[in-house]
């Protein structure tokens, strides 16, 4: 991380690489979202994505959300 690069700057790129890995699986698979795949319940790409979803939003600390 550089000295310019805060933490929520950090959160929100990782949340951006998880979201462009999960729209290059549904463009490969040619499907419009996660819910029409056979395989939402165990797929990697989503989990990663939906943990980045969670610590985006909670900045990586437990507990409650701030929205």
């Amino acid at each position: 991380m550089s000295e310019a690069q805060t933490p929520k700057d950090l959160w929100q790129t990782k949340l951006d690489e998880k979201l462009q890995s999960l729209k290059a699986c549904q463009n490969e698979k040619n499907l419009q979202g996660c819910f029409t795949c056979k395989d939402i319940l165990e797929c990697q790409i989503r989990k990663d994505y939906v943990k980045a979803v969670y610590e985006s939003m909670s900045k990586g600390q437990s507990g409650d959300f701030e929205f």
